[in-house]
Parts: structure tokens; C-alpha cells; sequence
């Protein structure tokens, strides 16, 4: 399932209107059209207005399964439950941060790498 596809059904599992998104991301109405019927590919910045404004995390969005991916574990005094995960969010956000910072043909060469890595495997 593609990310638009995975958009519109989080915000229709949800009962939001496209107008709802708008309002918690910022994001113009038909902007937000635009991505779910997949006219338009969402930064990763974007990703995250999305996945904040539908109160998922970030890669629930771009989950490949067909069922969504569970969503993190909250204990019984409301924390969530990040001790598995913790190192890998760190390392996440790193990478997210060091991505975002690079120029789009840095950006190519270091998804070609990843699928030259992939292929390998």
C-alpha cells in the first residue's frame, strides 16, 4: 500500500475531513487532496505533519504490510513504552535530521546506495 493510500485511510478510519487536516497541519485542502491521490510525493517534514495531525507515528505511514503496524505501547501511568526501541528512535531521528540537510543529489546517491545494499541481500 503507498503512502497516499495509507493517508486517506488512517484520516477516514479516523472521521476527519481533508478540512480537519488542513486544520492541525497547516497544509492546504486541496494540498492534502493532492497527496492522498498520490498527484503529489510529501517531504519527509510533510510525512510528519501528517502522522502528527492523524496522532500516528511516523512510520505508520509508510508501513508495507496491509494491516497497520501496531501502534507503540503505553503503560498503565500513560508513558509510552520506548525502552525496545529507544536507540533505534535515536538513531532515526539522527538520520532524519542528517537527511533532511542534504541536497537532492545527495539524497539520489544515498537511495541508490540503500538499493545496491538491498539487492545484495
Amino acid at each position: 500500500m503507498q503512502v497516499c493510500e495509507r493517508i486517506r485511510r488512517l484520516r477516514e478510519s479516523k472521521n476527519l475531513s481533508q478540512g480537519d487536516i488542513e486544520g492541525r497541519t497547516g497544509l492546504l485542502r486541496c494540498y492534502v487532496s493532492r497527496v492522498e491521490n498520490g498527484h503529489t510525493i510529501p517531504s519527509l517534514e510533510t510525512l510528519e505533519k501528517f502522522a502528527r495531525a492523524l496522532e500516528v507515528l511516523l512510520c505508520q505511514l509508510s508501513y508495507e504490510g496491509h494491516d497497520l503496524p501496531p501502534a507503540e505501547k503505553v503503560s498503565e501511568n500513560g508513558k509510552r513504552d520506548r525502552a525496545s526501541a529507544g536507540s533505534d528512535l535515536r538513531a532515526f531521528e539522527c538520520m532524519r535530521q542528517a537527511v533532511s540537510r542534504m541536497t537532492d543529489p545527495e539524497r539520489n546517491l544515498l537511495v541508490e546506495m540503500a538499493k545496491t545494499v538491498v539487492r545484495q541481500k
